[in-house]
Parts: structure tokens; sequence; C-alpha cells
């Protein structure tokens, strides 16, 4: 059974192309047939050669010598098809194993275009069905493409097209599922990739309207009157030297029988491009990548349209504060005094730390639902990635310790690792002004945490905060984790979500 039925697929998509610009969609197809006019990828107990019934006996010998050099992926050409066997042993099924398959997929993956492969087949004689899952993943996620702007992107274009697993344990719903997540994924990396010359708050508004039309959830875009109407003191304050208005945008995935009776609410920064306002970033290695300054709300508009297609049981709302901050126009300056739309005051030290003052006025906004959780992502502070690199996220939070501990699981099983800092009074304490209730910026050290204090004051229900700083973007493909954005969050947002509140 196909997944997302191809021409039902392509027109779908017309209404937002623009966005979605790709040819070719990798979809992934459940099947029961050994299909053996593909390549194919072949997962095996390492102690269970015989099963490999279609071996002759020199290619046993064979395998049996590279199993015992604990070879990970051995390959048998034939009549120009590649086949990789990947041996694995019993009990494999943990989420190093998992992101392992996932990362030999996204390998293995060049080779098959380079061959012009347009299908290839995953056989899997374990009897572990998340193998064959992770396997899928990651192959289609490395095949995930930008090439809106490339004048030859046909050219460039993947031919891989379709990945057909075989498994007998792995039903069309798994498969359909793991097709929206993982597109759910390419659209928050598009999102991204787009250049703010495309891309503005207006836009991304637009695009918002566009992926809940197709995905089955409500989209309420305020516009900048609004905004002002709203008392949106932190929004409108760094939107003040841009010639493009604000947005703030309210997405709501509400289905008849949902199991919580309080809604989750996810908030994502979406600063379109961070200049640093009148406290300007220096370029390169600063601004050159600031197009990524929205990951937070591409992430949360993935989550929505993952879980939405996936039909699960349970009430979301997105909310997206969207604007550029720029230093032309009317700019907020260092030292001026803003008011957030709760009447909290608060002394401007540096424009460049202007995601807290927009995630402000949302986490005001989230009050009214008074949500079970409250969780927001943002690419928050360099502090995140000086303390934990590009490997992980940094989470901070009010919430019980059993939430944040689901999270980090639901984090480690996709590979979405979180670190936990802690939230005691004394950062707090660093946000405190002379002139007015609360400063932007804190002390030198431990930027990622005073930040989320200053946060936490625009909270007043269970919240985690999630500081994607370090894994949001990157100028170099790592597996299945391409050039530009990544789209982190999303998996681990509907993985925590489903096995928790579904």
């Amino acid at each position: 059974m196909i997944l997302v039925d191809r021409p039902k697929f392509r027109s779908a998509l017309t209404t937002f192309e623009q966005l979605i610009d790709q040819e070719r969609m990798t979809q992934i197809k459940a099947t029961k047939s050994t299909l053996l006019n593909f390549s194919s990828i072949t997962i095996f107990y390492n102690d269970e050669l015989a099963k490999l019934t279609e071996l002759d006996k020199q290619q046993l010998s064979f395998f049996k010598k590279e199993i015992e050099q604990e070879k990970d992926v051995i390959t048998l050409q034939e009549l120009g098809l590649y086949h990789y066997f990947i041996p694995v042993k019993k009990e494999s099924q943990n989420p190093e194993m998992l992101e392992k398959l996932r990362m030999k997929a996204a390998s293995l993956l060049s080779g098959l275009n380079t061959a012009k492969a347009g299908d290839v087949a995953i056989m899997n004689m374990t009897g572990e069905k998340e193998l064959s899952l992770a396997i899928a993943e990651g192959m289609a996620l490395a095949n995930y493409q930008f090439l809106k702007y490339f004048k030859d992107k046909k050219k460039r274009q993947n031919t891989l097209h379709t990945i057909h697993i075989s498994d007998k344990y792995v039903t069309a719903k798994d498969a359909e599922h793991l097709q929206n997540i993982i597109e759910a994924t390419s659209t928050a990396r598009t999102l991204i990739n787009e250049p703010v010359s495309f891309l503005n708050a207006v836009q991304f508004g637009k695009e918002m309207q566009k992926v809940g039309k197709e995905s089955g959830f409500s989209v309420k875009v305020l516009g900048k009157k609004e905004i002002e109407a709203k008392k949106m003191g932190g929004l409108l304050a760094v939107n003040a030297g841009s010639i493009d208005p604000p947005t703030f945008t309210v997405m709501e995935y509400k289905p008849e029988k949902a199991r919580n009776k309080k809604p989750i609410v996810l908030v994502g920064k979406g600063v379109v491009f961070d200049t640093g306002g009148l406290s300007l970033k220096p370029t390169p290695n600063s601004m050159d990548e600031m197009k990524c300054d929205m990951s937070g709300g591409a992430a949360v508009v993935g989550a929505m349209m993952a879980i939405a297609k996936n039909q699960l049981p349970v009430h979301v709302i997105g909310l997206v504060p969207a604007t550029d901050n720029r230093p032309g126009m009317n700019a907020v300056c260092p030292q001026d005094v803003i008011t957030i739309s709760d009447g909290t005051t608060v002394e401007v030290l540096n424009t460049d730390a202007e995601g807290r003052l927009i995630l402000a006025d949302a986490l005001v906004w989230a009050k009214q639902y008074k949500p079970e959780v409250c969780i927001d992502l943002a690419t928050l502070t360099g502090a995140a990635v000086r303390a934990i690199g590009t490997y992980a996220s940094a989470v901070m939070g009010t919430a019980e310790q059993k939430v944040m501990d689901q999270l980090a699981e639901s984090g480690m099983q996709v590979w979405e690792r979180t670190v936990q800092f802690p939230m005691w009074k004394d950062y707090g304490e660093e946000m405190k002004s002379d002139i007015a209730d609360l400063k932007n910026l804190g002390g030198s050290y431990a930027g990622q945490i005073s930040a989320a204090k200053f946060l936490e004051h625009f909270t007043d229900y269970p919240w985690i905060h999630i500081d994607i700083a370090g894994p949001a973007y990157s100028n170099s493909a790592c597996g299945y984790r391409t050039k530009g954005g990544s789209g982190v969050g999303v998996r681990m947002l509907y993985d925590f979500i489903q096995k928790n509140y579904c």
C-alpha cells in the first residue's frame, strides 16, 4: 500500500508548491512481497546466516568472514543492482542501534543515487520492525533536497523516489505514519532553508495557513493591527526596525475525541532573519546563518503537521510570533524600556537578545488555555551551543521531572538528544533591572539559563523551554541530517506527545 498516493499528493501540494519545491518526495510502501528487481537492504541477525537462503555456498563463506571482521555492511552487486546486507546482534532494538541504522541508511543512499536507482527494497529477517522503520526513516530523510533556486534543479535531483519495506510486521499504517513524520520534518527543513527574501513574517503566516489546510488543523494569523490591539510589546519592539509587519499565528488541532482535557501548547520562535538589530551581529560566522532563527517556529509547524496527518487523539495548539530583527526604521535602542502584553516592563540592554522578547508575548498568550504543558522551542542563545555543542538541545523548565524525563526519552529515541540544566533562583536575579521589572540580558555565564529564567516570568503553567541553537542548522551534512535546516524538534515532539498523551 502506498503511503501517499502520488497523483493525489501532487494535487494537494499545488496550493503551496512555491514552498515545497521538490519534484519528487520520497515515498514509502509497505509490501509483503519480495522485490527482486530492485536494489535492496537486508537486515539479519549475524548468527542466523542460514536464513539468507538466496546466498550460495561461496557467498555464505564470504559473509562469515565479513561478520568475523565485524563489517557493518556487506555489499553484493548483481546485474547493476546493489544489495546491501546489514548484520545486527539480537536484542538490538535500542536508541543507539536505531540511530546507527538511520546513519547507515543515509550512507548507502549516495551509492543508490549514483547508480540511478529509483526504488530500493528493505528486507528484514529479524522480526524487529523498528529496524526496518529506522532504515526507511534515515534513507528518506537523507534523500531530502532543497533545490528551488537552482536553474538545473532537475539535473541535480536524486533518483531514488520509493522505499519498499518487505517486513511482515510492518503494517500499511506504520508506513503511512512514518511517511507523514518524514514529510513534516521535510516541511520544517524547507521553511528554514527559505531565505527572508521569500519567507518574511507575512509569508511565514501564509505558509502556516497552507500547511494547516493540507494537514487538517485550523490556522489564524494576526496582523500588525491585531498585535497592537493585544499590546504585544515584545513582538512590536523587535519589529520596529523592519519595513515588513509582524505576524502572530495560532494553530489548533482539536479532534472530537481528544484524550487530554487541557491542551498541549507548542510555542516556536519565528525570527525570520536576525541581524541583531542596533546591536548588530558581526559577519561572517555570525549573521550568515540567521535565516534559521525561525527554526523553533518551523519545528512547531512540522509537529502540528505530523500530529494532524496521523490523526493523534490529542488537543494541541501551536503559537508562532514572527518578525525579522533589523536596525532600520524606528528600531528599538539599547536601554529602551518596552512593555510585554501582561504589563511587565523590560529594559532592552541588547537588541540581539530579541527572541526572548517575542516569546514572552507568546507565553503570555498561552495562559488563556491553561495548558497541561507548554513547550517552547527557540534558537535562543549562543551559550547553549558553547555549553553542549551542536549534538543536543539545552532544556529547562518548571514541568514535573517526570514530564522532563519523558521528553528526554523521546529525544533519545529519535536521536534529538537533550541536556537538562537547572533553573535556580540565582539565575533569575541576573535578569532584574535597575529601572524596569526585568532586563533582557543576564550575566557573562550560563546565558542559556538566565534566558530561560526570563521566559519563566511569563508562565503560570507547567512549562519546558528547549534551546535548539546548536542542532537547528548546519553548513555541512551529517548522515540523514542534510545541509541547512535540520528540522530538529519535529520528531521529538511527535514521539513525546504520541507516547505520553494518546
